[in-house]
């Protein structure tokens, strides 16, 4: 767990996420989306600077994703201090494990609406530190055009870790279906990110949307 205080060389103001990933018996997900969406979320989005939440589930394997979204560093810790023991409470609840991951959000764009049960696709990647802008500037350049594209794309997001080389490319779809549909496609990015930006794929995660409320500063 570490934290991004120093930004990405990138010329402009860039937000801030803490992405909480909670894992948990399946039985008692929707137990804690509910306590999460009803309790949590109201706390998270009154504090200052909150960009608001979304809040990612995959049923089958008990793992949610809730990602907050701040206007800077500083709000995102500030926040931290009220939000910790809500949050803590869901993982009590639920019997459940909590790891918490903080990144700057240089890439964020929306082609429209997000709903509940849209599908979205997280890449976990590494870069070298000394690299993490080179990342961001490939990433802007290939993958943003093509999955503005994409038919059924709704939101991407690019989450970078300046200190560790942590990134995460976060597509979101329509739909399921839609989702589904674009995963060939993106084996294609992935392959061009490594071979462009020197990137290591450490993982591929599929969920869907509980809700969102997230929004560009």
């Amino acid at each position: 767990m570490v934290r991004p205080d120093r930004e990405p060389r990138l010329g402009v103001v860039v937000e801030h996420a803490e992405l909480n990933l909670f894992t948990m018996d399946p039985s008692r997900l929707g137990e804690s989306v509910s306590y999460i969406e009803t309790r949590l979320r109201p706390v998270v989005e009154s504090q200052p600077g909150n960009l608001g939440l979304s809040l990612h589930k995959n049923p089958q394997l008990g793992v949610a994703v809730l990602e907050a979204f701040w206007v800077s560093a500083d709000a995102m810790r500030a926040g931290e201090q009220t939000v910790a023991p809500s949050r803590d409470e869901a993982v009590r609840r639920a019997d459940g494990t909590l790891t918490v991951e903080r990144y700057a959000v240089p890439v964020f764009e929306r082609e429209g609406p997000v709903r509940a049960d849209a599908g979205v696709r997280l890449t976990r990647m590494d870069v070298e530190p000394t690299a993490v802008d080179d990342a961001v500037e490939v990433f802007g350049d290939t993958a943003v055009p093509w999955l503005a594209e994409s038919e059924g794309c709704r939101c991407l997001l690019y989450l970078v870790d300046p200190q560790s080389g942590h990134t995460i490319s976060e597509t979101i779809w329509k739909d399921t279906e839609a989702m589904a549909g674009s995963r060939s496609a993106a084996a294609a990015a992935r392959a061009e990110a490594v071979a462009s930006a020197g990137c290591v794929v450490r993982g591929v995660e599929e969920y869907t949307v509980a809700f969102s409320s997230a929004r560009k500063a």
